[in-house]
């Protein structure tokens, strides 16, 4: 959600339709000339519109040399007769110090003038003032009514502002039915950031109900205009296939439209379609490319798989110092992958000095986030007593958390610690179930302890055909006890 306050930008030739209107180019230069002489008369006879308008003359430089100074003396003629659209420009002009020092106390009481009178700009950048707490103490309240004032004339700036100001709950009640109705005014006119954040309420199914296919069309509208985040988004949903047609391809367009403006999760997510070979060619040397490009702003899933592209060699040349390095920076935003892969580079001795004391703390840091694969080392640690006190009971509470997410290897420890009885009492049955559940994800070993189970009815009833048929499958992976013990069933005359 695109949560900062915009601001309606003030270059004073094209501050406003009503300036723009004045500033039609005349069709020769003779014509500017006479146009020129003309409002210059009608200026020093006190006209307020020709004194404005010999303004935006000498503001766009258009039959004199520009001069923001004159310019803000002319307005300044004008918005002292009550001119509004002349003191609006004069408190753009102390606003942006354009011609004039700038001054926010001075810009608020020229915004107040043309705002009190009904001038939509005034009455947006006058909430504007009031939502930042330039020239004026902050007061969101004040900030909604202005912008509520310049919205209901239908002002796109302060109608997408009013927007976020329901959206954040400030100076009014948080309401994401009326940030959706505000948003999507704006966006109707055209106004992209509104555009983005109407597609994101319809995908999230926030103040109105959830639509993946309007999400789509108001990301297009806004991506189409250049909005980097709307293109991520959009090539987001072409991956997952949400509101359109699956399409790796246009995934990757979008992400790539948005990522060479420097979007930094569109650059991630190039990275890891190079990475994939998913919507282009495998190229491991453009997923290092743009994976650094989005970890040098920061990104933490960057920096994590720039660590793993080093740890492994891929696309650089394998590097376990800049794999440590990367996995820190990420591993410090909270990253969960980062910080298993670096407790267990602390482990190993990988690229940093071993420190079986550090690599727990980085485990328990993503174990505490409920990664399974820490969760299982984690275990392992207290099983082994590495970097913390030897403790069955802490071992068997870790290897339970990874095992119930499907941890296979974990799931074969598991079992174990049932059956010698460490940490829990000892329990075959227990060790059975567990060792099932890590057979029937394939591993080796636990087919191999299922089928001896098997074999000597411990834990289960006693089934010669069960247990060749798990020492098959452990002897098909080549391990080499569950052949000699299946050499063995056949020879008694089982399996065969």
């Amino acid at each position: 959600m695109k949560n900062t306050a915009a601001v309606l930008l003030l270059a004073l030739c094209l501050a406003s339709p009503a300036f723009a209107q004045n500033t039609t180019a005349p069709a020769n230069q003779e014509q500017l000339a006479a146009t020129l002489r003309d409002t210059r008369a009608a200026a020093e006879r006190g006209d307020a519109h020709a004194q404005y308008k010999l303004g935006t003359m000498y503001a766009c430089g258009r039959g004199v040399a520009q001069d923001d100074a004159q310019a803000v003396a002319w307005f300044r003629k004008a918005a002292d007769q009550g001119l509004s659209v002349a003191q609006y420009n004069l408190g753009a002009a102390y606003k942006d110090g354009r011609g004039i020092e700038r001054d926010d106390a001075q810009a608020v009481a020229w915004f107040r003038k043309a705002a009190e009178q009904g001038y939509a700009d005034a009455q947006f950048n006058l909430g504007f003032m009031y939502d930042e707490g330039r020239g004026v103490a902050q007061d969101n309240t004040q900030a909604v009514s202005w912008y509520r004032k310049a919205a209901d004339q239908g002002q796109a700036v302060a109608q997408y502002n009013l927007g976020l100001m329901y959206d954040n709950g400030q100076g009014v009640a948080r309401d994401d039915t009326q940030a959706a109705a505000w948003w999507r005014k704006a966006a109707e006119q055209g106004y992209a950031d509104a555009q983005y954040n109407l597609g994101l309420m319809y995908a999230n199914g926030r103040g109105v109900p959830q639509d993946d296919t309007q999400a789509v069309a108001w990301f297009r509208k806004a991506a189409e205009q250049g909005d980097a985040d709307a293109q991520t988004n959009l090539g987001g949903m072409y991956k997952m296939g949400r509101g359109v047609a699956q399409n790796d391809a246009q995934a990757v367009a979008w992400l790539r439209k948005a990522a060479e403006q420097g979007n930094a999760p569109a650059q991630y997510n190039l990275g890891a379609a190079h990475a994939n070979g998913q919507g282009v060619t495998r190229n491991d040397t453009q997923a290092v490319a743009w994976f650094r490009k989005a970890a040098e702003q920061g990104d933490a899933d960057a920096q994590s798989n720039l660590g793993w592209m080093y740890e492994n060699g891929r696309g650089v040349k394998r590097d376990d110092a800049q794999a440590v390095s990367w996995y820190r920076k990420a591993a410090d935003q909270g990253n969960v992958f980062a910080q298993t892969r670096l407790g267990w580079m602390y482990s190993n001795g990988r690229g940093i000095a071993r420190d079986d004391t550090q690599a727990v703390a980085w485990l328990r840091k993503a174990a505490e986030q409920g990664n399974a694969q820490a969760q299982g080392i984690l275990g392992a640690t207290y099983a082994e007593g590495r970097g913390v006190p030897q403790d069955d009971t802490q071992a068997v509470a870790w290897y339970r958390k990874a095992a119930e997410q499907g941890d296979a290897l974990v799931q074969y420890n598991l079992g174990w610690m049932y059956e010698k009885g460490r940490g829990v009492p000892q329990d075959d049955a227990q060790a059975v179930a567990w060792y099932r559940k890590a057979a029937e994800q394939g591993v080796a070993r636990a087919q191999l302890e299922l089928g001896s189970r098997y074999a000597e009815g411990r834990g289960v009833t006693r089934d010669g055909a069960q247990a060749v048929a798990w020492y098959r499958k452990a002897a098909e992976q080549g391990d080499a006890k569950a052949q000699e013990a299946l050499r063995k069933m056949e020879a008694s005359g089982h399996g065969k």
